[in-house]
């Protein structure tokens, strides 16, 4: 018995030897999977965390590009190298000259990700109306019954006088902002906003006297001002085709009273146009004088410019001060080319309010309607009475009685018949290297 009980401790014994062999071989086996699958998630998510700074990096080199695209379009100042610092890291902008492109390339990275975005962008024949009204620092006064239908934008104050409705949101730019007695629809940004009625919401450094059904946002910064959509080199290129297209010295005044065909053509006295006639443009008109409407005429696109607008300038470079103005009366009817986005504009080039004088550039009163755009960036524009227009940009604008500014989408983008819009068309955008 003694013998058997020996041999089964020794059997007993093996087995837990066995067993313990097995439980350290599984240890064992395991320890290396965990290292292994640590080893893998390890690696998983070194991966993950460059994939990540490499889309960061992506998206802070294609925000430097925007923004350089968006300045030039815009007409706004930009260096020769822009900088853009974001997610930790950098990303430097330039542009250069490609006969007639310009080449912007963005170069920047996030823990030694490195990325780089190469766009050309061209001269484009748009010209770009961001909003239904919008004003230099003379800013604006809306009287008795007069409304915007858009968004409005002024570098000067915004006064009404009869709680006037502004169907769109109100910016008073800059430091001097100053929003008055307005009812409006949208948001208002402005460093002084008193005695106003706003639908949504306000921001502003000073508020007083003022219902605001959004939220109010005290403290905010003064937004920037920005340049007006055509600038005067712009300008005199479309005076010069219009030139290159002929020109009318004599008699003086030239009337017109009949219906014709005009431009591009420059006239080199005073422009009327009389009665009822049909006048339809077939491209820019310079007038070196002052342009008179009376009556009823039509005046129009011409349909084969389809969605192209066409401008009458008033603009003696001599007499800007007094001379070089618009006065169109009476029931004057403007038509695009029937495409969408095709307009009538009436330009001057009067400085008076610029200057401080009290001469108008631009008169449009009684029933004026249709496609009509009106622009006077250094000069005081009024418009009075049963008027309706689409867009209207001045450096100083009085609108009283029933006048209607009635904005249209298609003016973000306003194509004229000739010369350039001071503006770009993108033509390539790509990831490079």
């Amino acid at each position: 018995m003694k013998i058997q009980n020996s041999k089964f401790k020794i059997q007993n014994s093996n087995r837990g030897q066995a067993a313990l062999v097995a439980v350290l071989l599984f240890v064992v086996i395991m320890t290396i999977g965990a290292l292994g699958l640590s080893s893998f998630a390890l690696g998983q998510a070194q991966i993950a965390k460059i994939n990540l700074h490499g889309k960061q990096t992506y998206f802070l080199v294609e925000a430097g590009q925007e923004d350089v695209v968006y300045r030039l379009k815009m007409g706004l100042t930009v260096g020769n190298e822009e900088t853009l610092t974001l997610l930790g890291g950098i990303a430097t902008t330039t542009y250069a000259n490609n006969g007639l492109l310009l080449d912007i390339v963005s170069l920047g990275g996030i823990n030694k990700n490195i990325r780089k975005i190469k766009s050309s962008i061209s001269a484009s024949d748009e010209a770009h109306f961001n909003y239904g009204v919008q004003v230099g620092s003379g800013g604006i006064v809306m009287q008795n019954t007069s409304s915007v239908k858009g968004n409005l934008f002024s570098a000067g104050s915004v006064i009404a006088q009869q709680d006037n409705f502004i169907y769109g949101d109100i910016i008073s730019a800059g430091p001097a902002g100053f929003v008055s007695g307005v009812h409006a629809t949208g948001t208002v940004y402005a460093h002084t906003i008193e005695d106003s009625f706003i639908e949504r919401d306000a921001h502003y450094q000073t508020i007083s006297g003022t219902t605001v059904l959004g939220t109010l946002y005290p403290g905010s910064d003064d937004i920037p001002t920005q340049p007006l959509p055509i600038s005067d080199e712009t300008i005199a290129e479309w005076e010069a085709a219009a030139e290159a297209g002929g020109g009318i010295a004599s008699p003086c005044p030239y009337v017109i009273k009949n219906d014709t065909t005009l431009g591009p053509v420059k006239i080199s006295c005073d422009l009327e146009i009389q009665q009822n006639p049909y006048i339809t443009l077939e491209g820019p008109v310079w007038v070196s004088g002052n342009v008179i409407i009376r009556n009823t005429p039509t005046i129009a696109v011409s349909p084969s410019l389809l969605n192209s607008s066409v401008a009458i300038i008033a603009d003696e470079p001599g007499n800007q001060l007094l001379g070089s103005k618009i006065d169109s009366d009476n029931q004057g009817f403007f038509e695009g080319s029937g495409s969408p986005n095709s307009y009538v504009m009436l330009l001057s080039q009067n400085r008076s309010a610029e200057e401080g004088g009290l001469e108008k550039a631009i008169k449009v009163a009684n029933t004026a309607q249709g496609d009509l755009l009106v622009y006077a960036s250094h000069g005081e524009v009024e418009l009075q009475n049963n008027i309706e227009l689409r867009e209207i940009t001045a450096y100083k604008i009085l609108i009283k009685n029933s006048a209607q500014i009635i904005y249209e989408t298609g003016l973000a983008k306003a194509l004229f018949s000739e010369g350039p819009g001071g503006s770009y068309d993108i033509l390539d955008w790509k990831e490079i290297e």
